[in-house]
């Protein structure tokens, strides 16, 4: 296959295994990919819009620049990751934590 051909899955069930390939720039519209597993991937400055990402598991990821808008982030959980310069809602995740600390008196 030349580089550019563009393959088509329209109103198919497929199990697609892609492994050192590059598919960038590729476009996924109504498109079930529950129970999809991705590793060793590159995904930086691709969109997901209108998604339910329920029940993800992310894991050692590089989510800089990362920007949530609109989610319902009910249950979510952060566990043991950098928050350094990370904001809700304009506050700091740091001043946050900081502040709850103090409150609680819970040094960590």
């Amino acid at each position: 296959m030349e580089a550019g051909d563009t393959i088509q899955v329209n109103g198919a069930k497929r199990t697609i295994k892609a492994e050192g390939a590059d598919l960038s720039g590729s476009c996924f519209t109504d498109v079930n990919l529950s129970g999809a597993t991705f590793n060793d991937v590159n995904i930086a400055d691709a969109r997901i819009e209108d998604a339910n990402l329920s029940d993800w598991s992310v894991r050692n990821a590089k989510l800089c620049g990362l920007r949530i808008v609109n989610a319902d982030l009910r249950g979510a959980e952060i566990i043991d990751s950098l928050t350094d310069g990370m904001t809700i809602n304009g506050i700091a995740v740091e001043d946050m934590l900081d502040a709850y600390r103090a409150f609680t008196g819970r040094a960590n």
